[in-house]
């Protein structure tokens, strides 16, 4: 199976060392930072609807982005599912794994690899940039990322865990991946008053949590996915379905 995750708008300035590879888009990614690196930080927050403040941090990022120290991207992110991730604790053998099955979406760099090393940044998918010819970045990567993602599926089992979320959809012919490959996609449901409800902090940390059991165990099946617990979500049987599966909470 491959794995699917979102990145996180919270990165980290240092992380821990490591071999790392260089993302398959390397070259544009460096492309498109030089150019968000000549707007000013007001234009930044304009461009990007941030605040001053991180406007201001995203602005220094873009413009330290060609000297600044590569992070691996797992250890990068910091954002809720990555704390649930807890990616610094797996094991050698899980990171490994994680290297061959696990592809991070990110906006500015594509589709990332577990090590590739990558610079802290914030890039959002309505931005639009002389780059990417005037489209916005869901729409420039599209093609890119769609060919890639589709056979690095069908090159393992035709299986992809989704983990990411539907905005990170954008980035790929969402409907031809739909059509080529199997979608697993685990639900997160918190039990309230008999009504399921999802809570979208429980949801991402679940996103993590889920991402570490797999890759602690080396899943090769999807089968595995059922096994999983976590801070009172467990496996419903009965709802949802095999490309579905319901993990259920009741609400405290």
């Amino acid at each position: 199976m491959q794995i699917l995750l979102a990145d996180a708008k919270t990165m980290r300035r240092e992380a821990p060392t490591a071999a790392l590879s260089a993302p398959a888009f390397a070259p544009i990614a460096a492309s498109l930072a030089e150019e968000m690196a000549a707007f000013s930080p007001k234009e930044l927050q304009s461009l990007l609807d941030i605040s001053p403040k991180v406007s201001e941090e995203t602005w220094m990022r873009y413009r330290d982005f060609g000297v600044a120290p590569l992070l691996p991207a797992i250890y990068a992110y910091t954002g809720q599912a990555y704390r649930h991730l807890r990616a610094e604790t797996l094991s050698g053998e899980a990171l490994l794994f994680a290297q061959k099955h696990l592809f991070i979406t990110s906006f500015l760099y594509g589709l990332l690899r577990p090590m590739d090393g990558i610079v802290p940044y914030r890039m959002e998918h309505f931005v639009r940039l002389g780059g990417t010819g005037g489209r916005p970045m869901s729409q420039f990567w599209r093609d890119k990322l769609t060919a890639l993602l589709l056979a690095s599926v069908k090159g393992d089992d035709g299986t992809l865990v989704h983990l990411s979320t539907e905005e990170f959809e954008q980035l790929f012919d969402w409907k031809a991946v739909s059509e080529e490959i199997r979608i697993v996609k685990p639900r997160f449901y918190v039990l309230s008053g008999g009504v399921l409800k999802v809570q979208a902090v429980w949801a991402k940390s679940c996103r993590g949590a889920i991402l570490r059991y797999l890759l602690e165990r080396q899943s090769s099946s999807v089968e595995d996915l059922k096994g999983f617990s976590y801070e009172g979500f467990a496996y419903a049987d009965g709802c949802g379905d095999d490309d579905n599966p319901y993990f259920i909470r009741a609400s405290d």
